[in-house]
């Protein structure tokens, strides 16, 4: 495969797999927490580089999903003490960053993890780093990883999709029926955390904010049904990283910024396009008229 190929393949992955699980933080109204656990896994990751001094492993994947499980445990914990949550997540969010930013700033000198990187990440460079794999030879590392972190997202939906469909839409009744109602959200947030720290380090944290969130929310505007609506994310992910790499090469810019505003892009068309609650059909829907008998 091209350099390019290897690229548009590996923030495609990224769409898709932000994409699925971004449909359910839209549902559940937790968006901001997106962007609260994509920044705060920067502190899993500085904290297991300094115990560790290795900047791969799998310790960093684990020092990423405990943060995002930090980070959940701490907004539940604000919002039982009556901070209401969007407070909470911004509370938790920018104290655990700034620790992360101290930490890189204090004690990991001259590695190769700085801020910059932590937001736009490094998606030019994916080609040049591989691994080699039975079967499939020589890929870049970061498309492996992302390959493997997609069909574990796409396992865990298929797996339970009634119990996240149920208790997304009535947690009430979840725990009526006997599902795990606080298992099934944990579980999610490190579903959440994996997905992320995965992304991390290829298209930084601003453009898996992007991936998380606007696909989803492109999609909520195309369909009221859940399979549907998470096919349709995960496509519009896709669409996102082919059309934000040639925006990229049109205008010679950043790759992940290119992909996050074509993200924007797509959700500017569902706006005015959706059939259902875009704008352009709100305004050609004739009227009603009232009649009397």
């Amino acid at each position: 495969m091209t350099y390019t190929a290897w690229i548009i393949l590996t923030a495609s992955l990224v769409g898709l797999s932000c994409g699925l699980i971004g449909v359910f933080l839209i549902l559940r109204k937790m968006a901001m927490m997106a962007d609260a656990i994509s920044h705060t896994v920067l502190l899993g990751i500085v904290v297991a580089f300094i115990i560790t001094q290795e900047l791969t492993g799998v310790h960093m994947l684990i020092g990423a999903i405990i943060a995002g499980l930090l980070t959940a445990l701490f907004v539940q914990w604000l919002n039982s003490l009556d901070v209401q949550q969007e407070a909470a997540i911004g509370i938790v969010f920018t104290t655990l960053f700034a620790i992360g930013v101290i930490l890189i700033e204090a004690f990991v000198g001259n590695a190769h993890l700085d801020v910059q990187h932590a937001l736009m990440g490094e998606i030019t460079f994916i080609p040049w780093n591989r691994i080699t794999l039975p079967i499939v030879g020589s890929i870049p590392k970061a498309t492996a990883i992302l390959t493997l972190v997609f069909f574990v997202v796409l396992l865990f939906i298929i797996a339970f999709y009634k119990e996240w469909k149920i208790t997304t839409f009535d947690p009430g009744l979840a725990a009526s029926v006997g599902i795990p109602v606080l298992f099934m959200h944990y579980l999610f947030m490190s579903l959440v955390s994996i997905t992320t720290v995965a992304s991390f380090d290829a298209v930084g944290a601003i453009m898996v904010v992007a991936m998380l969130i606007t696909p989803a929310a492109s999609a909520y505007l195309w369909t009221d049904r859940l399979y549907m609506m998470l096919v349709i994310s995960g496509l519009f992910g896709v669409a996102s990283a082919v059309i934000g790499y040639f925006i990229a090469a049109w205008i010679d810019t950043s790759i992940s910024g290119s992909m996050a505003f074509a993200t924007g892009l797509i959700f500017l068309a569902s706006y005015l396009l959706s059939p259902k609650h875009g704008l352009l059909a709100k305004y050609l829907k004739p009227e009603k008229i009232e009649t009397f008998e």
